[in-house]
């Protein structure tokens, strides 16, 4: 009996672990939602997405990775170098380190760069 409950145990343990450490919320992806139709631009939309989620790592004389993200011709730069896309669409690294952004957020900035990057 003892055995039995000892080899139940040590199977159900890899399991439980397993299940703990790759539980993930699926948000979906960018493609799965509607097309956005209004023009997004820097000032109106953008702008926030990077303050609230970026620039606290990304600013100043020691910005991470080197990467400024403080204004308009600095997020652009990096959109347009292909960083700033990379790295919040990387699933198994994502920028923020929190966690990826939600796919409405990502969509937004995608489709600031399919409009030209925009100011305002």
């Amino acid at each position: 009996m003892y055995r039995k409950l000892t080899i139940l145990c040590l199977a159900i343990i890899p399991v439980v672990l397993y299940n703990c450490t790759t539980n993930t919320l699926d948000e979906g992806d960018v493609e799965d939602l509607p097309p956005i139709v209004e023009t997004v631009t820097y000032d109106d939309d953008v702008a926030a997405i990077i303050t609230t989620n970026c620039v606290t790592c990304h600013s100043g004389p020691n910005a991470n990775a080197g990467l400024q993200l403080t204004g308009y011709a600095n997020v652009r730069a990096a959109a347009e170098q292909g960083n700033l896309v990379n790295r919040i669409n990387n699933s198994a690294n994502p920028m923020p380190p929190t966690g990826q952004l939600p796919p409405e957020t990502r969509q937004i900035i995608d489709q600031w760069i399919i409009d030209g990057y925009l100011e305002n």
